[in-house]
C-alpha cells in the first residue's frame, strides 16, 4: 500500500477501519452509449417504414405477391413496418444490411454473415444466420438485397464520442445522486485491541443497521454502548449538480448524431418551431437518400435490364398530405405544366382512366410577350 499504508500504521484504529466495506466504485452507465444513436435511427426507421412500396409496370401500379411482401408481410414473423424499421437500424448502426429470400419466398434479415469478394464474379455470402438458424448454402450477390451505408464520419465519431462523453455522463449522474443521498457517521469508542472476530461482528452490525435505514420507512434499532450513529442528511453536499446540465449534455450528443445523419435536431426533440421547413429538410437530405438506396437495390435485383427499361420497377412513395399541398397542386395544373394524371402519379395515386385528366389545362391568364416597354 506504500505511503498510505505507512500513515495507517500510525493509528491502529484507522488501519482496521480502512478494511470496512464503506467505499463504492463508480457505476458504469453502459446504456447511455446507445441512447443518442438509437433515438435518431428509430426516428428515421419510423419515417421510412410508413412509405408505400409500389410495383410498377409503366404507368400501372401492380398489386401482386411482391407488392404484398413489401407492404404487408415480408415474412411470417414480421409486419412490413417492423421489417423496414429493422432494416434501417441495421443499415445505419452496422453500416450494412443483408436481406435474403428463403425457400418459402420470405424476405429475411440476416443477423450475421461472412462475405467473399471477387473482382469479376458475384460476391458470395456464406454462414448466413437468421435468429438461431444458419443457412448451409451460399448466397450470391445477384440473389440477395445487400445495402451499405458508408458514412465513415459517423463511424469515427461514434467510436470516440462515448469514450469522451460516457465517463462525463456517468460522473454527472453519480454527482446528482449524491446530492440527494442521506449521509451518516458512526462514532465508536475504542476499548482494547480489535481482532478479526471483533471487526467481523462490527462490520455485520453496521451492514444490518444501514440495511434497516435504507429499506424501512420506520426504522428502530437498539442503542449499543460506545456506538453512536449520527445522520448528516443531504445538506452536507457542498455542490448542487443541476439536472438541466445533464439534460443539455445528452441533448447535445443526440444533436451531433442527428446532424451527421441529416436529421434536423428539432424534429428529434419534438420542437414545433419551424416544423414545416425542418420536415422538408429531413425529407430532402435524409429520408430521400435512404429510400433511393433501397429502391435502386430492389430494381437491380427484382428486374432485368430490359424489364427495367420497359418500365417495370419498384418505386418508394413517402406519404404526402394532399390537403397541405393543395395550393401547390393547383398551380402546377393551372399553369399547364403537368396534367392532372401526372400529379396523381407523382403523389403515388393510380392514374385515372378518364381521358380528360391527361389533357393539359391552363386556367391562369398566361400569354406570350414578344415586346414590352415601348411607347406606341
Amino acid at each position: 500500500m506504500g505511503f498510505i499504508g505507512d500513515i495507517l500504521k500510525r493509528n491502529k484504529e484507522i488501519e482496521w477501519m480502512f478494511d470496512l466495506d464503506m467505499l463504492e466504485d463508480m457505476s458504469q452507465r453502459a446504456y447511455l452509449k446507445r441512447m443518442a444513436l438509437d433515438t435518431c435511427i428509430q426516428f428515421l426507421g419510423r419515417a421510412i417504414a410508413q412509405s408505400d412500396f409500389q410495383v410498377r409496370d409503366g404507368t400501372k401500379n401492380l398489386k401482386n405477391t411482391l407488392y404484398y411482401k413489401l407492404n404487408v408481410r415480408p415474412n411470417t414473423d414480421m409486419s412490413s413496418t417492423t421489417f423496414w424499421e429493422k432494416v434501417i437500424y441495421k443499415l445505419v448502426y452496422d453500416g450494412e444490411c443483408l436481406i435474403i429470400l428463403s425457400d418459402t419466398d420470405d424476405f429475411l434479415i440476416a443477423d450475421s454473415f461472412t462475405r467473399d469478394e471477387y473482382a469479376v464474379y458475384d460476391d458470395v455470402f456464406k454462414e448466413v444466420i437468421v435468429k438461431d438458424y444458419e443457412f448451409k448454402r451460399p448466397f450470391p450477390m445477384s440473389d440477395v438485397m445487400y445495402l451499405e451505408y458508408g458514412n465513415t464520419k459517423l463511424s469515427r465519431f461514434l467510436d470516440g464520442l462515448f469514450d469522451d462523453y460516457g465517463e462525463i455522463l456517468g460522473r454527472m449522474i453519480d454527482a446528482q445522486l449524491r446530492n440527494y443521498q442521506l449521509r451518516g457517521i458512526v462514532n465508536i469508542e475504542q476499548s482494547g485491541a480489535y481482532n478479526d472476530e471483533k471487526q467481523a461482528k462490527l462490520q455485520t452490525y453496521i451492514q444490518k443497521l444501514f440495511r434497516v435505514f435504507s429499506k424501512s420507512s420506520v426504522a428502530i434499532v437498539p442503542q449499543v454502548s460506545g456506538f453512536n450513529y449520527e445522520e448528516l442528511g443531504a445538506t452536507r453536499a457542498t455542490t448542487t449538480q443541476s439536472i438541466d446540465e445533464l439534460t443539455k449534455l445528452k441533448k447535445s450528443v443526440t444533436d451531433d448524431v442527428a446532424k451527421i445523419l441529416g436529421i434536423p435536431p428539432a424534429l428529434i426533440h419534438g420542437e414545433m418551431a419551424d416544423l414545416s421547413n425542418n420536415t422538408k429538410a429531413f425529407k430532402k437530405f435524409c429520408e430521400r437518400f435512404f429510400t433511393k438506396k433501397i429502391q435502386d437495390e430492389m430494381n437491380a435485383k427484382f428486374f432485368s435490364e430490359k424489364e427495367y427499361l420497359d418500365g417495370k420497377c419498384v418505386r418508394i412513395i413517402t406519404p404526402v398530405d394532399i390537403f397541405e399541398n393543395a395550393e401547390a397542386i393547383d398551380k402546377i395544373i393551372s399553369s399547364g405544366s403537368f396534367t392532372r394524371n401526372d400529379v396523381r402519379d407523382e403523389m403515388g395515386h393510380d392514374r385515372s382512366n378518364n381521358p380528360e385528366l391527361d389533357k393539359h389545362v391552363i386556367t391562369k391568364n398566361y400569354e406570350t410577350v414578344d415586346k414590352g416597354g415601348e411607347n406606341e
